[in-house]
C-alpha cells in the first residue's frame, strides 16, 4: 500500500490518500509517528492500526464531543461526521456505539421538539422541520398524533396573537390582513386562523 496523496483539511488536519484512495484524516503528529510521506509505503500493521483502533476511537469521541455540545438527530450527527472526514462505515460504527448508551433517540428528539415548540408553531411547520432534520415521517407522523389536539392549532394560534398584543375585535382590516398572513406563513390553515380571529377572546 502507497500513499497517494496528503490533502491538507485544517491546520493541523490531513485526508490520506492510499492507493489513490481517500482513506482516514490524522493530525499532523501522526504523519510523523507513521511515517506518512507521499511516495511511501505504508506497513500492513499501522494501516490496520489506523483503520480498525484509532479512527474508530477518534469518531466515538467526536460523536460524544458532539452531542455533548448540543442535541442531534441521527441524521444530523451522521452528515456530521461525514464532514469531518470519517468513512460511512466508521459513521455507522460511532452511531451504534452513541445509539447503545440512548444518546441518540430521534423520537426522543421530536418528542421535546414538539413540546417545547406546539405553542408556538404549527403542526404543519414542526413537521417541515423535523423531516428536515432527517427524522423519519413515521416517526413525525406517531409523534405528532401523541401531542397534536384538535384544540391545539387555536390554542397556538390565540398565544402567538397574545404574544403579539394583537387583539382582532379592535384591528382594522389591514392589521386583520397582515397577521393573518404572518400565521399563514406559520403554517396554520385559513379555517384555523378565521375561527381564532372571529372568537377570539384576549381574556382566555
Amino acid at each position: 500500500m502507497t500513499v497517494t496523496g496528503i490533502e491538507q483539511i485544517t491546520k493541523t488536519r490531513f485526508r490520506i490518500y492510499i492507493d489513490e484512495r481517500p482513506s482516514f484524516v490524522l493530525y499532523r503528529g501522526e504523519l510523523t509517528r507513521y511515517h506518512i510521506e507521499v511516495g511511501e509505503e505504508i506497513a500492513q500493521k499501522d494501516f490496520l492500526e489506523i483503520r480498525d483502533e484509532i479512527i474508530p476511537r477518534r469518531a466515538k469521541l467526536r460523536a460524544m464531543h458532539l452531542l455533548n455540545d448540543m442535541d442531534r438527530t441521527e441524521e444530523e450527527l451522521r452528515e456530521k461526521l461525514r464532514r469531518d472526514g470519517y468513512s460511512g462505515e466508521t459513521v455507522d460504527a460511532a452511531l451504534q456505539y452513541v445509539k447503545s448508551f440512548g444518546y441518540v433517540n430521534d423520537e426522543k428528539y421530536a418528542q421535546k421538539f414538539i413540546e417545547s415548540r406546539r405553542r408556538k408553531k404549527s403542526r404543519r411547520e414542526i413537521r417541515a422541520l423535523l423531516l428536515r432534520k432527517g427524522i423519519s415521517s413515521q416517526t413525525v407522523e406517531d409523534m405528532l398524533e401523541k401531542y397534536y389536539g384538535e384544540d391545539d392549532p387555536k390554542r397556538a394560534i390565540e398565544d402567538l396573537l397574545r404574544k403579539k398584543h394583537f387583539d382582532p375585535s379592535a384591528a382594522d382590516a389591514k392589521e386583520r390582513e397582515k397577521i393573518c398572513g404572518y400565521l399563514a406563513r406559520k403554517g396554520f390553515r385559513y379555517e384555523e386562523i378565521r375561527q381564532v380571529i372571529l372568537f377570539y377572546d384576549r381574556n382566555t
